[in-house]
């Protein structure tokens, strides 16, 4: 019996060449929206260049479109945010701050809280991890906001999640991890007396 020649294994597709996602696409919608904001292309453009990217197939397609904007500082490329209750408790927000793209927070004695109403993300996921330890966690979203808590350990002290999955598009998913431990870990959307500030104080930093 004659051996058939072994075929030639296919070469990897260079990175450029493979195929581009919905969300590789939606990526370059809002940089594109971004710069028209900005001034940097107009909107007759803007408007060629949307077209253009629901159309492209490939990375390359959708990196023609972006090759002469600068390139957004990147909140990924920061080192993640820990939050330690302590003894006394700690908290992040309500007021403006910058969020990478994954937030610790431990619970510890005083608790933990994390205020995300005020901030502006353009991340479309934040990995916030949450252990509840003794006093627990409590993570505030904004009503466009959602939260994926699929991956969370309950714990002792549970999980109670508030929210609703109403998610605006261009809007951050939380999406949580961790475990509620003793004290249990909250994430919902504001109440009534933090939806009362913030009408009040809509510009608050």
């Amino acid at each position: 019996m004659t051996a058939q020649p072994l075929e030639p294994s296919p070469r990897p597709a260079p990175s450029s060449e493979l195929r581009a996602s919905h969300d590789d696409r939606e990526a370059v919608v809002e940089q594109l929206r971004d710069a028209a904001a900005e001034g940097r292309i107009d909107l007759d453009e803007l408007d060629s260049r949307l077209e253009q990217a629901l159309k492209s197939k490939t990375h390359a397609e959708l990196a023609v479109l972006t090759a002469d904007l600068p390139r957004l500082n990147s909140s990924e490329s920061q080192p993640p945010l820990v939050l330690k209750g302590g003894m006394y408790g700690a908290s992040r927000g309500p007021g403006r701050w910058e969020v990478p793209s994954h937030v610790i927070a431990h619970g510890g004695v005083g608790g933990v809280k994390v205020d995300f109403t005020r901030v502006e993300c353009r991340l479309r996921e934040v990995a916030v991890e949450a252990y509840g330890e003794t006093s627990g966690v409590t993570i505030v979203i904004p009503d466009a906001w959602a939260a994926d808590t699929s991956g969370m350990d309950p714990g002792v002290g549970g999980l109670k999640d508030k929210t609703t999955p109403d998610r605006l598009p261009g809007t951050p998913l939380i999406r949580l991890t961790g475990s509620g431990g003793a004290g249990g870990v909250i994430i919902r959307h504001p109440n009534r007396r933090e939806r009362s500030k913030l009408h009040s104080n809509p510009t608050q930093g």
